[in-house]
């Protein structure tokens, strides 16, 4: 499980859920079970851990453990699924965002830059979109807006162009083909340029943000009062509409109004004044925890 994925401030999570022995807790992002397993440990007989992960590869890491209940399915379906089973409430929910070390290195999921493959990108083999459905179908201002926003691509207009231009006589089908019809368009390193469009790519293909937004919602509903909410994100956006939902319940900033005397009621309070982020020692042994930033709140009505 270790080789599937190393899981980013494992200590920090798990002290900031401060879990009870017999409580329910909810991981939206089983993946290689490392924060699963962690949980557990502070678990006793009496408490429950449920699982979710999209990705059918997780499934072969579950523990044999009567206590997990393990749920194939993207976390935007938890309430839905938590009523199937018959649960109410949870004490505590995490979710640790991002592709895990398992995915990068299966070549034939294609979201790495490094191996020749369809590209692909999901994460849910079960839904038909792919990354090359999107380079192939979108039109030139989606596609702009998208590796501008998703990507920070520097010349985001002209990859798009590039793209939409080509598209009809050279196959983009898979990375090697799609890397080499864009080479004479590559800003800077080609590594972190192709990295930065690859990004926006599976952001896009597995719609990302609105499953990140969809469970949000959904959380202060499912929680106990008291109950904790921890979310690890590895990209400005995911962590912006963290930071303001916990702040204030919803996505948008609040432009402050001084003849408008706002009282909105939020469920949450906020644990994390800033994100944690990880130790100079956690960078060195796992270089995928220094974009990491955990955030946690907790209800409180």
């Amino acid at each position: 499980m270790q080789e599937y994925h190393v899981p980013v401030l494992l200590k920090e999570t798990i002290e900031g859920l401060q879990i009870k022995p017999d409580g329910f807790y909810l991981d939206c992002t089983f993946g290689g079970g490392g924060h699963s397993r962690s949980i557990l440990e502070k678990l006793g007989g009496e408490g429950k851990l449920i699982a979710f992960d999209q990705d059918a590869d997780a499934a072969k890491n579950l523990p044999d453990d009567n206590r997990v209940l393990f749920i194939p399915q993207n976390f935007r379906h938890i309430s839905r699924f938590l009523k199937l089973h018959e649960i109410d409430k949870v004490d505590g929910l995490l979710a640790d965002l991002g592709v895990s070390s398992h995915q990068f290195d299966e070549a034939e999921r294609g979201f790495s830059t490094r191996f020749n493959a369809a590209l692909d990108m999901r994460m849910d083999r079960r839904q038909t979109k792919t990354a090359f459905d999107v380079v192939q179908n979108y039109g030139e201002l989606q596609l702009h807006k998208l590796f501008e926003r998703y990507g920070e691509v520097t010349n985001a207009k002209t990859l798009a162009k590039t793209i939409v231009s080509v598209r009809n006589t050279v196959s983009l089908k898979t990375i090697d083909a799609f890397k080499n019809a864009l080479r004479e368009i590559v800003k800077g390193n080609p590594n972190k340029y192709f990295a930065q469009v690859f990004q926006a790519l599976r952001i896009e293909a597995n719609d990302e943000l609105g499953a990140l937004k969809e469970m949000l919602q959904q959380s202060v509903a499912l929680l106990n009062p008291g109950g904790r909410i921890a979310v690890i994100t590895f990209h400005s956006i995911e962590d912006r509409l963290v930071k303001h939902f916990f702040r204030q319940g919803s996505f948008e900033e609040e432009i402050e109004n001084p003849f408008i005397n706002s009282n909105k009621e939020n469920s949450l309070k906020i644990i994390t004044k800033k994100p944690i982020v990880a130790s100079s020692e956690e960078i060195k042994q796992n270089p995928r925890s220094r974009s990491a930033k955990l955030r946690i709140a907790e209800k409180i009505v």
